[in-house]
Parts: structure tokens; C-alpha cells; sequence
């Protein structure tokens, strides 16, 4: 899902704020990864494709890397075909990014020096229940970046959303920035770890379950 806004050129420098959980600045924990074999099922070997792709920065330099990282979502995708993936029982969690193509995403990760910080976990909280939606990209080691969304779900593994609002966070200050853009996103695999998502744009996205709750 691409976060469209826009920042100011008099943006603070130094991002610290007080999100609901404490943000370290440790390095951000890559998927375990798995052997490649012949018997490797294809969640293994997608763990095992993306464990050093660096969120994605690396594959938008590696052609041949993203081919097989999207042959291995189409396998995924093959496995949850015909399953419902938007029941709230399963989609309502704090998502923690392992890898996308989303270029507005990478792009504020790879440049977070600008702000004198580096990207820490970015996320996709979703509730169903309320029908809301949060991207978040935390800066470590108290800043964080949000877009507001509303969702609707449009089918079995289908959401629709539109952005609301967004907020770049620091110590004592913050910025509200004007996101525009509704879409469309669908999770073509679901588990109790990870989530694989393809969207409007034909962006991919993978995630994980967080070890915590993300709040605003």
C-alpha cells in the first residue's frame, strides 16, 4: 500500500517522541533463514529469498532477485487460493514489514538519515472491527511517521482503503501532513506468522506477526 504526502523542508532534524512503546535502535531482525532445497515448501523458500534483501532495498537493485522473490509469491498465492483471508480473527494484528516493492516505503527507510535517526520496524496495523488501518514507520530510538487509513473489506481476500490523515511525531512537536489516495490491497496468504499481500499498483508486500501492539 503506497503512503503518498508530502514534508517540509523546515521538518525537525531530530525525531523523538512518545509512541506507546518504547523504540530501540537496534538493527531491524531479519526472517530466519532456511535452507533451499527441493523438498523446501514455498513458505521456506520465500523466507529463505527475502532474508537478505534488506526490507526490499537490496531487489530494487537485483532484477533477478524480484523475479524469483515474485515467483515465490505466486506459489504462496497458489496455496491460498480460495481462502478467506479478511476475517478479523486473522487480519486484525500489528504486521511487522520483512520485505516490499513499495518505492515510497523504501525510500523514507533507505533516507531516515535526513532526520538523524534510522528506520526502525515499519508496520501495518490493521483492525477490522473498527475498520481502520495504520502505517507506521517507527525512528528509533522514539520517532515514528503515521498514515491513517479507513478500510472496508471487499471480498474474501480483498480490503479496500482510503487514506485520512498522516503524522511525522517528535520530542515536543509534530507535523500533521496531507496523504491523499484510496486503493485496494489483497493478503493472497495468510497463517499465524506471516501475511503476503499484492495491491493495486502490483506492489508486494510481506509481513510478519510483531512481538507487540503498536499504538498510536
Amino acid at each position: 500500500m503506497a503512503i503518498s504526502f508530502s514534508l517540509s523542508s523546515t521538518s525537525p532534524l531530530s525525531l523523538s517522541s512518545n509512541p506507546s512503546r518504547p523504540l530501540t535502535s537496534t538493527p531491524r531482525p531479519a526472517p530466519a533463514r532456511c535452507s533451499l532445497t527441493a523438498a523446501a515448501s514455498p513458505k521456506s523458500r520465500l523466507l529463505s529469498l527475502i532474508a537478505d534483501q534488506d526490507l526490499g532495498l537490496k531487489t530494487q537493485r537485483d532484477p533477478e532477485a524480484l523475479s524469483s522473490i515474485i515467483a515465490a509469491i505466486d506459489d504462496m498465492a497458489a496455496l491460498g487460493r480460495d481462502t478467506v483471508t479478511t476475517d478479523g480473527s486473522l487480519l486484525s494484528a500489528t504486521w511487522r514489514l520483512l520485505w516490499t516493492t513499495e518505492k515510497e516505503q523504501l525510500f523514507i527507510i533507505e533516507n531516515a538519515r535526513w532526520f538523524g535517526t534510522a528506520a526502525g520496524d515499519v508496520l501495518q496495523v490493521i483492525d477490522v472491527d473498527r475498520r481502520v488501518l495504520n502505517n507506521v514507520i517507527t525512528f528509533p530510538p522514539d520517532g515514528v511517521f503515521f498514515v491513517r487509513s479507513t478500510i472496508e473489506i471487499a471480498s474474501k481476500q480483498r480490503v479496500n482503503f482510503r487514506f485520512t490523515s498522516a503524522v511525522l511525531r517528535g520530542k515536543n512537536w509534530e507535523v500533521p501532513l496531507p496523504p491523499f489516495g484510496q486503493g485496494w490491497f489483497e493478503s493472497v496468504y495468510i497463517d499465524d506468522e506471516i501475511r503476503v499481500v499484492k495491491d493495486i499498483r502490483g506492489d508486494y508486500l510481506i509481513v510478519d506477526h510483531a512481538s507487540y501492539d503498536w499504538k498510536e
